[in-house]
């Protein structure tokens, strides 16, 4: 059995994870900012925390309150997250520095908070749910994927500064799930690219994104709980997970097309 925090739990894939996790027998803290969102996982032993991983003040009570009813953690998952679409142009700099905040600063965060206590134990796992997009940027993208970049970046060199400790990170790269996060990222698109040279080009990918995230094209959240549970569980976890349809296929893309097909590509996909 070991200690699990998992932040941004309230849907999608880390209120399936906490729910999949506490099910093998694991003591499982879910955290997000709407804790009545959580309720539900309380039937399946889910302690339910409220965190804003903006805050540090609150990723340090969530830490401290785990810390407080187990004395240890064992694993860290920062899944915490959201998309911010729009061309690099018309995104405002506040909501790309929210964007960041999120997605980098506040995973930051908690890795610091809980460093003391994995280094104190001799041992502990932080898992970074990060992204394919990660590995290469799609248009209207550009500071999402900077903030998964980060991540990718981040989790590198956390692990070659803590394996000496006991500690191993692992990166989870998700490929496109079926999530709200899609419609929360077509929303936001629409929204700023409203009334610019990117409106009708923007409103094109808005539809896919509903399109496909609204329906049954992409993988489920399941798919990266299998991938979390693996390295929660696994003796020596991997360094890198890849979930959901599509994701290796996509970064070998990446790695082996000319720039200028991987660029014709992406814009095909993204406004059919």
């Amino acid at each position: 059995m070991k200690v699990i925090l998992i932040t941004g739990a309230s849907s999608g894939i880390g209120f399936d994870a906490a729910r999949q996790l506490a099910g093998q027998g694991h003591k499982v803290y879910a955290a997000a900012r709407r804790v009545e969102k959580m309720e539900a996982l309380k039937e399946y032993g889910v302690v339910p925390l409220f965190l804003d991983v903006t805050d540090e003040e609150s990723c340090s009570a969530a830490v401290q309150q785990v810390l407080d009813a187990e004395g240890r953690i064992d694993v860290l998952v920062n899944n915490a997250g959201f998309g911010f679409y729009g061309a690099v142009e018309n995104v405002e700099m506040e909501d790309a520095r929210r964007q960041l905040d999120v997605n980098v600063f506040g995973l930051a965060s908690l890795c610091r908070k809980v460093l003391p206590a994995m280094r104190a134990q001799g041992s502990g796992r932080i898992i970074n749910i990060a992204s394919v997009a990660g590995h290469f940027s799609m248009t209207f993208g550009g500071w999402y994927c900077v903030s998964k970049y980060s991540v990718e970046a981040l989790s590198d060199a956390l692990r070659m500064e803590v394996k000496t400790f006991g500690i191993d990170v692992s990166i989870i790269d998700p490929s496109a799930i079926r999530t709200p996060w899609g419609l929360i990222a077509a929303d936001n698109l629409e929204s700023c690219s409203a009334g610019t040279v990117y409106e009708t080009r923007a409103a094109a990918q808005t539809a896919a994104f509903r399109k496909y995230f609204g329906g049954n094209y992409f993988s489920g959240p399941s798919a990266v709980t299998k991938a979390i549970s693996k390295a929660v569980n696994a003796r020596r976890p991997r360094v890198r997970y890849y979930a959901g349809r599509g994701a290796r296929t996509l970064v070998f893309l990446h790695a082996v097309l000319p720039a200028r097909w991987w660029d014709y590509l992406v814009n095909r996909f993204t406004t059919r």
